[in-house]
């Protein structure tokens, strides 16, 4: 399922005006033409999809699990009438797990990942991220919780064309008023590999380089939970799997929960744990080998250079 709200990730290309420096703002650019922004660009904006936390201000992780389904049901209303996308699904997933979900097209795995990414509300159950109700948050709040806690990579990239590289990792650090951002943009890009791609712009990268400035825009605010859904499936295997061992070897240093929806099951068998779906319900969750040291990638060897410190904290950089 594709949401309209994941448009809002898209929807601050129009909202800027030509090229923003190193030195200059991106933000600065968008202000310049917000007698022209239109209604999308408004939400994205105000959802604030991208923005980060302040680090010195960021609360610590909630006791118990990160993400809790219980009895968490989706309903649609379709052309023909209601759908029943999601059945009850019960989900429990510890602070620094990583879980693979799986299922065949049409099962419900992507319409669980907007529920987790508060972009869509559950129609009846209780979905908790964070020690977040997400059924007592306002938009507001969900927006605050995604800026805060939550990365996201899909499939389809989801860069603005008409920025670069580093300016599209910025763009969170922006939103959140870090004087550092290009500093930090800059250091994230070099952690995927791309440090010599900072001022190209997205029609300019390779498919396989679009995702790793799509993965380093997701690890620069360092989240609690990364959520990914299918981010191999526009890219051919030898450059997958090249950005699955960034992805997992990033997650692994940073300690990010980590929820992979894929149809790749070696992708999947990477993780701590394999959930699988059908029909809405869960079938099966199963744990897996994934996880162990020999299994995990360090962002170094994926890149073939020395990786980069994100600005962890304790970092000189932090």
């Amino acid at each position: 399922m594709e949401s309209p709200n994941i448009n809002n990730l898209t929807g601050f290309a129009t909202a800027r005006a030509g090229r923003a420096t190193r030195s200059g703002s991106v933000m600065g650019a968008a202000r310049h033409k917000a007698k022209r922004e239109s209604p999308l660009c408004s939400a994205a904006r105000r959802d604030n999809l991208w923005a980060m936390p302040d680090m010195m201000t960021s609360s610590s992780p909630p006791a118990g699990p990160l993400v809790e389904a219980r009895r968490v049901t989706f309903n649609v209303v379709a052309s023909g009438g209601p759908v029943n996308i999601l059945k009850g699904l019960d989900l429990s997933i510890r602070a620094g797990e990583a879980v693979g979900i799986v299922g065949p097209s049409g099962s419900g795995k992507t319409s669980l990942l907007m529920l987790l990414a508060g972009l869509e509300r559950a129609s009846s159950g209780t979905l908790r991220v964070a020690g977040q109700d997400l059924g007592a948050l306002d938009e507001d709040s969900l927006a605050r919780l995604r800026r805060d806690r939550i990365g996201i990579v899909f499939q389809a990239f989801h860069l603005v064309p008409t920025m670069t590289a580093r300016e599209n990792v910025a763009v969170p650090l922006e939103f959140a008023g870090r004087r550092d951002a290009f500093e930090r943009a800059e250091a994230a890009l070099r952690e995927v590999g791309l440090g010599h791609r900072l001022d190209h712009y997205p029609g300019q990268l390779s498919g396989g380089e679009q995702q790793r400035v799509a993965l380093a825009r997701a690890f620069v605010g360092e989240p609690a939970l990364l959520l990914a859904d299918e981010p191999t499936g526009n890219l051919d295997r030898a450059t997958g799997e090249t950005v699955m061992n960034l992805l997992f070897g990033l997650r692994q240093r940073l300690g990010t929960t980590l929820v992979l929806i894929t149809h790749d099951p070696a992708l999947a068998d990477r993780c701590e744990r394999q959930v699988r779906i059908e029909d809405g319900r869960i079938v099966s969750d199963t744990a897996t080998h994934g996880g162990s040291p020999g299994r995990q990638s360090d962002p170094a060897e994926a890149t073939g250079g020395a990786a980069l410190d994100l600005g962890v904290a304790g970092s000189p950089s932090a």
